[in-house]
């Protein structure tokens, strides 16, 4: 449970104590900030968001792995959002199972029955990875999932640099502090809007960010809110219930709110369930399906991020359907896989139920959600697939084998927690853009952030 930071600094109380003001400090002059929790909808009182004292350390190697195939990764969901017979296939037995799922690919064919009004699609991944420690104490790079849909703290991660920066120096750790990169995802993810915004063609349309009833984590989307207004490019921010209230299609399907028309729907909400307070809130989720908007994500790409999707990447051949005469690409992305196994009704899923039950300690039950705290672990496993076992509720699941990173001794700052050195386990996270229009697609790797 090595650390990148010498003994020496991290045992140094009196030095530690000082470093913990000085980064307080340098968070909130940088503007890493979040709204607290007693006030989620006001800016008179914000607080510093969570952060590690120094930053985590990444072998140049996983790094620059992780940069390469990000590409591919967004070719190869925009490749599965315009496959609607492999979604069909690869959700079949989720949707039967799962309701949230289910009422998203019920508004994927209701669009597919309809026609699409907007044939621009802009997608705004981040691709999360963990180092998985092998016995030979070498590190491999696996994936833990691809996020379609509201890859959120690109604005928060294009500050940590700063401030991580300033911490090593006033350590005395210049040198350290010199290997830090440079870092804006929310310049580059504001960059994919932009173009977007500027296909749509109408200088008096607005991108409208879709946002949470409870805004704590406003700043990170401000980040990229300031960039589209470096652009002149006018920018709302509105919640389910205000577009219910507000917005209508006019005759041609565009999309107006509140007397503005709409040229990108950025999605920072409608990920969960608890998202979908009421039925209205899906009756707008298909309103803005169907408007000649610009949708980050549209429904399909939402879909294609799916766990179910992920898994059943993982089988022999799907990745060649998506890459054919491409066995290097098919191998960069096979390389970042970790075990997947189905849990559909028949002999392999119940080959992965028994699996599961005789070592849940080596796996992870993954449920259809995104927005984290939904996986399944260790006694938890065995008590869920107990009571689903023999039942077709199993298939709301997937399993994956758990990804053992290696601790990495730290500080974690948080607002009124207690200051103790934690054993860390770090996720890098790879934001990548692309932008179809008129069947050409192009693709950006953006930016790096751990988390």
């Amino acid at each position: 449970m090595a650390s990148s930071i010498p003994d020496e600094v991290m045992m140094d109380a009196a030095l530690i104590k000082e470093l913990v003001e000085v980064a307080k400090d340098a968070a909130l002059l940088q503007g890493v900030l979040m709204r607290t929790e007693e006030s989620p909808n006001s800016s008179e009182l914000v607080t510093y968001a969570p952060f590690t004292l120094f930053p985590s350390p990444v072998p140049k190697s996983v790094f620059l792995q992780a940069l390469a195939v990000q590409t591919h990764f967004n070719t190869l969901v925009d490749k599965i959002s315009q496959d609607m017979d492999f979604l069909q296939e690869a959700l079949a037995s989720t949707i039967e199972v799962d309701d949230f799922t289910a009422r998203l690919f019920k508004i994927h064919q209701q669009i597919l029955q309809e026609g699409r009004s907007q044939s621009i699609v802009l997608g705004l991944n981040r691709s999360d990875y963990m180092l998985d420690q092998r016995e030979d104490q070498n590190s491999s790079l696996k994936q833990i999932e691809i996020n379609t849909i509201s890859a959120s703290f690109g604005g928060l991660s294009s500050q940590t640099p700063h401030v991580h920066r300033h911490i090593l120096k006033v350590a005395g750790r210049l040198e350290e502090s010199q290997r830090i990169l440079d870092n804006n995802p929310a310049a580059g993810l504001a960059r994919g809007l932009a173009k977007a915004w500027e296909l749509y063609g109408s200088e008096r349309a607005v991108v409208m960010f879709l946002v949470e009833v409870d805004q704590r984590n406003i700043f990170d989307q401000r980040y990229i809110e300031s960039e589209l207004w470096k652009r002149n490019i006018p920018t709302v921010r509105k919640r389910f219930d205000d577009v219910y209230k507000t917005g209508s299609l006019d005759p041609d399907k565009r999309l107006l709110v509140d007397g503005k028309e709409v040229a990108v729907v950025y999605f920072r909400n409608g990920y969960m369930p608890q998202n979908y307070t009421n039925e209205q809130c899906w009756d707008v989720r298909l309103m803005m399906e169907r408007s000649q908007a610009v949708k980050c994500p549209d429904i399909s790409t939402h879909l294609a991020g799916t766990k179910k999707v992920q898994q059943v990447l993982a089988r022999p051949g799907v990745l060649e359907r998506f890459f054919p005469d491409q066995p290097q690409v098919v191998q960069q992305i096979k390389e970042t896989f970790a075990g997947l196994y189905t849990l559909d009704m028949g002999p392999e899923g119940d080959k992965t139920v028994a699996m599961a039950l005789a070592e849940p300690n080596r796996f992870v039950l993954k449920p259809q959600r995104e927005g984290g705290g939904n996986n399944i672990y260790g006694s938890e496993i065995v008590q869920v697939l107990k009571e689903v076992r023999g039942s077709p509720e199993r298939t709301a699941y997937i399993l994956m084998d758990k990804i053992n990173p290696a601790p990495i001794q730290n500080y974690l700052l948080r607002r009124d927690a207690p200051l103790a050195i934690s054993n860390c386990l770090s996720e890098l996270g790879v934001f990548g853009a692309y932008i179809r229009y008129n069947d050409v697609c192009s693709l950006q790797c953006m930016a790096i952030f751990t988390q």
